[in-house]
């Protein structure tokens, strides 16, 4: 059988590092906020190209906390694709803000910049961007925007970790940008974990004291905030695969070359473009008859994903809050995308064997 992904492959070859960054923390008797996660928040900025970066306890986390930091009114409009995970519109939910659905591109599947303009109004406030799969968004035309309509500009970065657009870092654009650090990530924890990056020290500054009680000074809360830190265990570990996400990201990039050059044409594939360097989180492909197509690779001993099965739009926790908004092309993709292997433990010798088996589909 052919994993879709098994963790415990994925991460086999760090064990050893692992059980040192580990015993490292365990000895030290300081288990939050301490150096470890100081100096991951460091090189991973770095890696951003950003000035600062505030580790938090996961994704959804450094989503909230980013929107929660503007202070934004309630009721206040946020832009969102239509087609993104339904984590990044819970995070404008729960600050008591309105998600307005963007429709993405339907080659890039992001957000798409020719119609968010129309779906601007005075009570807009920001653009929430997904960099989906692993491609970033067409950031140039969205800041632009985000500029002429004075609009705060949020990257929710939880599948992009390293990908580019026209050299610059997924990250690096926004006022804020929310990154995730589950296991299945490119650069992911053992367990849950999040950060935030900004140029902006206030900004930076801002996230810090939401993530600790709302407090700079120990016992002094000047605002009211939540408990979301990094835990200085998994910042360990993070340091310790940061140092291999570069090898992660071209052994996934060799991997979905080969499903480039030999899949044949019955399947829709991600686009490329020299303004984009793709990390391939997910390699994803469309299909009219998907579920046929999902089965048949099941029955012949390969797993696969659905990222995602059900469009947010259509979601019953969304009934009265989004429901009313019309999504076709978030709902054509969630109806016939299928995520196929591509993970680190994978071989290119397993990568033709799907393909092969695909091929005779």
């Amino acid at each position: 059988m052919i994993d879709y992904e098994n963790l415990h492959q994925l991460n086999k070859s760090l064990f050893d590092e692992y059980k040192l960054a580990f015993n490292e923390v365990l000895e030290s008797g300081w288990y939050i906020l301490g150096n470890k996660v100081k100096e991951f928040e460091q090189q991973f900025a770095h890696y951003c190209q950003t000035k600062y970066c505030v580790g938090v306890a996961n994704g959804l986390d450094a989503l909230q906390l980013s929107l929660r930091a503007f202070n934004f009114q309630q009721g206040s409009e946020v832009l969102v694709p239509s087609n993104t995970y339904i984590a990044t519109i819970l995070s404008i939910v729960e600050n008591k803000l309105q998600p307005i659905l963007v429709e993405p591109n339907i080659v890039t599947y992001n957000i798409d910049p020719t119609l968010i303009e129309r779906h601007i109004t005075p009570k807009t406030k920001a653009i929430l961007v997904v960099h989906l799969y692993g491609k970033m968004c067409d950031m140039d035309p969205i800041m632009e925007i985000a500029r002429k309509y004075n609009l705060k500009v949020i990257e929710d970065c939880a599948q992009s970790h390293g990908a580019q657009y026209k050299g610059k870092y997924s990250g690096s654009f926004g006022d804020y940008a929310a990154h995730s650090f589950y296991p299945t990530k490119n650069l992911g924890a053992i367990g849950d974990a999040g950060a935030v990056t900004t140029q902006d020290a206030d900004l930076a500054n801002r996230i810090k004291v939401l993530r600790n009680y709302g407090s700079e000074v120990k016992y002094y809360n000047e605002v009211v905030g939540v408990n979301s830190r990094l835990d200085e265990l998994q910042a360990a570990l993070l340091i310790v695969k940061l140092k291999y996400i570069e090898k992660i990201t071209a052994h996934k990039r060799a991997l979905a070359d080969i499903y480039f050059k030999n899949l044949k044409s019955d399947f829709v594939l991600p686009q490329l473009h020299s303004d984009y360097h793709d990390v391939f989180h997910i390699f994803n492909v469309r299909h009219e008859k998907r579920d046929a197509l999902k089965d048949y690779l099941l029955k012949n001993e390969i797993k696969t994903e659905i990222h995602y099965p059900v469009a947010p739009v259509k979601q019953n926790a969304m009934r009265g809050i989004i429901d009313n908004q019309v999504t076709p092309i978030a709902e054509l993709i969630h109806q016939t995308t299928l995520s196929l292997p591509i993970s680190y433990f994978h071989t290119e010798d397993t990568i033709h064997k799907v393909v092969e088996v695909m091929n005779k589909f």
